[in-house]
């Protein structure tokens, strides 16, 4: 039977955080977008696009709120699209997971990511599929922020596109066959 699926890659505008560790989830979507043939259009919130894939209709946004305010564009498109939190998908960066592991979990708690914080506050829950995207945690204590908001370095940036084409792959899967059969195939 055909769904909706909302794809919400976190991240902040502006082309000071364009390449950054804390945007991989804007980098994923403009890889999903691209790989579907869709452009992004700026509408309330987010930067909005949508496609079909094998029957299922996919909506994709880039929140324009700034990464502690995704919540409020999650809200909103939510309850625009009429699509339950278990058929969102919210695409983040990890510091617990090293550079290179990309986890898919059905549910879980934000572990301090403040784009994680705001959607649970304002979405209803923990409730929610999340593709995690591991940024390592590779800085000096109390330079998180500097950390998250800097570019990959050299030898990440070798090997960011096949991570990035990796979770476009995982996406894809959960669309198809769910969160639940996507784990056993992808999370090894």
């Amino acid at each position: 039977m055909a769904k909706k699926h909302l794809i919400i890659g976190l991240g902040n505008i502006g082309p000071e955080y364009a390449d950054t560790r804390h945007n991989i989830g804007f980098m994923v979507a403009d890889e999903l977008a691209k790989q579907a043939g869709s452009t992004f259009s700026t509408l309330r919130y987010a930067h909005y696009t949508e496609y079909r894939q094998r029957g299922n209709t996919v909506y994709v946004i880039k929140p324009t709120t700034y990464m502690n305010l995704s919540g409020k564009a999650a809200n909103y498109w939510m309850h625009e699209l009429k699509i339950p939190l278990e058929d969102i998908l919210v695409i983040v960066d990890d510091i617990a997971l090293p550079f290179g592991k990309i986890r898919l979990r059905p549910k879980g708690s934000s572990a301090g990511h403040n784009g994680l914080k705001s959607i649970e506050a304002l979405c209803g829950g923990q409730g929610y599929p999340r593709l995690r995207f591991g940024i390592g945690d590779n800085f000096p204590k109390g330079r998180q922020v500097d950390y998250v908001l800097s570019g990959f370095d050299e030898d990440e940036q070798t090997e960011l596109p096949q991570l990035i084409e990796r979770s476009v792959q995982m996406v894809n899967s959960v669309v198809n066959i769910g969160v639940e059969l996507t784990m056993t195939q992808f999370n090894k």
